[in-house]
């Protein structure tokens, strides 16, 4: 169930707010819902994902040295099968 929030913004924010929204192809409500989820995410979880991709990174020759049958194709910079 979700709960109903009312701020008041000044006119020159909403505007941003509207014009942000609209190139976003999102609405007002969905920017400030995103907006208040982020200050709420918990900050240990910040650049998890890069720390993730570089220990991937750094550590797929011995993965797939390891699993060989499991090993996947490997993508280029522009994400094709790297041959």
């Amino acid at each position: 169930m979700s709960k109903s929030v009312t701020i008041r913004v000044d006119e020159q924010l909403y505007t941003a707010l509207r014009e942000r929204a609209e190139g976003e192809g999102t609405t007002v409500t969905a920017l400030i819902t995103r907006a208040a989820q982020d200050a709420v995410r918990d900050p240990r979880l910040e650049g998890a994902a890069e720390v993730f991709r570089a220990f991937v990174a750094d550590n797929a020759d011995a993965f797939d040295a390891a699993f060989p049958e499991d090993a996947p194709a490997r993508l280029d910079t522009a994400g094709r099968t790297a041959a």
